[in-house]
């Protein structure tokens, strides 16, 4: 069985490297246009990114990478 590809919602990415200081903030930019992932715009803040894809806000891009996945995971990793 082949393993499932890491991925982040679009939301979560853009806090998570800054281009949006919350999930609020993410949202009203998503829905408003402002986004573009690989060159379209994208309006689903739960569009899932994987590594490479590039994600765009104004004159700022950021490339998806396998490192930052990890540490999304190992943060949302249940602690016992």
């Amino acid at each position: 069985m082949e393993a499932e590809r890491p991925s982040i919602r679009l939301d979560q990415f853009m806090k998570l490297v800054g281009l949006a200081r919350s999930g609020g903030e993410a949202k009203h930019l998503i829905q408003e246009g402002q986004v573009r992932v690989n060159g379209a715009v994208e309006v689903r803040r739960s569009h899932k990114l994987f590594p490479g894809d590039v994600v765009q806000l104004g004159p700022r891009s950021v490339t998806v990478e396998q490192e930052q996945l990890a540490r999304q995971r190992s943060n949302a990793a249940p602690t016992a």
